[in-house]
């Protein structure tokens, strides 16, 4: 009888590869999903869900992403301080505005598992609002969307 085999940390390091995605024209929801998928290693065979078996993702032109639909005015960023009546909202525009790179961050984020990996994953993460990025020595791979 055979057993399926449980990766180990031991069996990715030094194995993580980069990759570089164009964000511009790319419908937001559909790239935080690749995106997240890749972070966590669910693209590769020997996915195994308690182990970081994901890669680098540098994310260039992330300003330049696409809200589909009513969701520039409509989609709600929230924060709290922690003290009454301090909760702040703004919508996705003025977010684009002042944070670009928030944007697509918040929905990586949101799609990742809600458990001590997500912030391991968040690390390999590289995003940048321009079309420049200071990961040349990786020699990323591109993907097309």
């Amino acid at each position: 009888m055979k057993l399926t085999k449980s990766a180990k940390i031991s069996d990715f390091q030094g194995k993580r590869q980069w990759f570089i995605i164009d964000a511009e024209g790319v419908v937001l929801g559909k790239l935080a999903t690749k995106i997240a998928n890749m972070l966590r290693g669910k693209d590769k065979p020997e996915f195994t869900a308690h182990v970081d078996c994901g890669d680098h993702i540098i994310v260039i032109n992330a300003d330049k992403v696409v809200l589909t639909g009513n969701k520039l005015e409509g989609k709600m960023y929230r924060r709290h301080s922690g003290y009454l009546g301090n909760l702040k909202e703004t919508n996705a525009k003025k977010v684009l505005e002042r944070q670009p790179k928030r944007v697509l961050e918040e929905a990586v984020h949101g799609m990742l598992p809600k458990n001590k990996l997500r912030k391991i994953f968040m690390a390999k993460l590289h995003l940048y609002a321009g079309a420049e990025h200071k990961h040349a020595g990786q020699n990323p791979v591109a993907i097309t969307l």
